[in-house]
């Protein structure tokens, strides 16, 4: 098998992850407000990373040496996450979905405005494109626009800022270290933004499975999207990774009768394209 069949199995592992996510975010949602899902979550994925560096030995990856670029990268994801689940609680799921895939576009734009990098002719293309895309998905007016809208696409700027930062710190650290301090970190961002008023409510029987399966489901998400860019480029990878779309639009429908909104595939399709124009770049001598 190749690289790249090997790359498009671990990005199916990665769909079914995204998608029962989706799925167990607005299941929990239905008791529990999304600060509390964030600390429940936290905490399975606390356990998890601990069992693993214990069983595989790797403690000595986990470094204290930039707690401070954690503690913002963290703090930014904890923001988007917790948009995340209101947004799957509001909106159609396709829909969601849609606007999160914007975060690529986001990270042209502010790579720019925070690191200064380069912005290319194409880039600008792939930005304006992506960014009519969201018109289209939004389709911003008074009837249109809701708290789920707002949510979603601000979801997918807190993940750009993330993955900027992500990227800063996969110069220095190991996963092992990423992922111990974005568990630890954001247990505790979640229980106190979950308990400042002291009420913090306790799952019931049935909300138990949905928290576990959040919690499995982002670690092995991301385990299986690192994996796939491991061993292909973005290029191959991220096509793929659009197939979510099409697949959480069809598990809304069956599980949630969520119609197949035309406006959102066409505008998801068009952000798909702009993201692609994005990966395939490439950097000139000189600025545009």
């Amino acid at each position: 098998m190749t690289d790249n069949a090997k790359a498009a199995l671990w990005m199916i592992g990665a769909i079914v992850s995204f998608s029962a996510m989706a799925i167990a975010g607005r299941e929990a949602g239905l008791t529990l407000d999304t600060f509390e899902v964030m600390t429940y979550r936290s905490l399975v994925g606390v356990i998890i990373v601990v069992a693993l560096l214990t069983a595989t030995g790797k403690w000595h990856q986990v470094s204290r040496a930039r707690l401070g670029v954690h503690a913002v990268r963290n703090l930014f994801h904890f923001t988007g996450q917790n948009l995340w689940f209101l947004a799957v609680t509001l909106i159609p799921l396709a829909q969601v979905f849609a606007l999160e895939f914007t975060s690529p576009l986001w990270v042209i734009i502010l790579s720019l405005l925070l690191l200064g990098e380069v912005l290319t002719r194409r880039r600008m293309l792939a930005a304006a494109i992506g960014f009519a895309g969201i018109l289209i998905v939004a389709r911003p007016s008074p009837d249109t626009l809701s708290l789920g809208i707002g949510a979603a696409a601000s979801c997918a700027i807190f993940f750009a800022l993330t993955a900027i930062l992500t990227k800063r710190l996969t110069r220095h650290e190991k996963t092992a270290s990423i992922l111990f301090w974005l568990t630890a970190m954001q247990l505790v961002m979640g229980l106190l933004a979950a308990g400042w008023d002291g009420d913090m409510a306790l799952p019931d029987a049935t909300t138990v499975p949905w928290l576990v399966l959040i919690g499995i489901a982002g670690l092995t998400a991301h385990f299986c999207l690192t994996t796939a860019l491991s061993l292909a480029p973005a290029s191959v990878v991220v096509p793929v990774d659009f197939a979510r779309l099409p697949a959480i639009a069809i598990l809304g429908m069956v599980i949630y009768g969520e119609a197949l909104d035309a406006w959102v595939l066409s505008g998801a399709a068009i952000i798909c394209i702009a993201n692609y124009l994005n990966i395939v770049a490439k950097k000139p001598a000189k600025p545009a």
